[in-house]
Parts: C-alpha cells; structure tokens; sequence
C-alpha cells in the first residue's frame, strides 16, 4: 500500500467481506430452517402414507396428504432459492477476495 487511499480501499473491502460473510452466515442458516421444515413435513407425509395403509382412505387423510405433499414442495422451491443466493454471496466474498490479494499485491 502505498497511500492513505490504499489504505482507506482495503478497509472499505475488508468491511464488505465482513458484511457479505455475515449474508452468507444467515442464508446458511435459513437453509438450515429450511432442511429441518421439510423433514418435519416429510415425517408427516410418511406417518400419514402409513395411516391410509393401515386404515383405508378417508377424505380428511387424503386432504391433510395432499397439503402436507404441497408444503414439503413449496419448502423444497425455497430450499433451492436460498441455495441460488448462498451461491451468488459466495461469489461476492470470492470477489472481494480477488479485489483484496490484488491491493495486498501492490505493497
């Protein structure tokens, strides 16, 4: 570094890659709110696929089927989304990275 706005640059990036690692941090844990959702929804699928197996069919079993196979689907779309942004705030970090082994490069 060579002046006070190298100095001043590297700082503004160190701070974006705290910021963007503390994104990174969240989504993973949203990810992980997520995963333990649709678990839990796929357990009531199961026990409710075992029901109807031992006691036929009603509507009310099939319904609550139904609705438990839709929220398990939409849980998994969410999953893959928060997956697409963990992803691109990957990216971002390894951006700031770049942008930093280059300023360290100048000293």
């Amino acid at each position: 570094m060579t002046g006070g706005s190298d100095i001043a640059r590297r700082d503004a990036l160190l701070a974006r890659r705290l910021d963007l690692v503390a994104n990174v941090s969240a989504l993973t844990a949203e990810a992980l709110r997520l995963n333990q959702k649709r678990a839990g929804i796929e357990m009531d699928v199961l026990r409710l696929e075992l029901e109807i197996g031992r006691n036929g069919a009603s509507e009310q079993l099939v319904r609550d089927l139904l609705e438990a196979e839709q929220s398990a689907a939409a849980v998994m779309q969410a999953c893959a989304a928060c997956e697409d942004r963990i992803v691109a705030a990957e990216g971002d970090v390894e951006d700031v990275d770049r942008q930093l082994a280059a300023t360290a490069n100048k000293d």
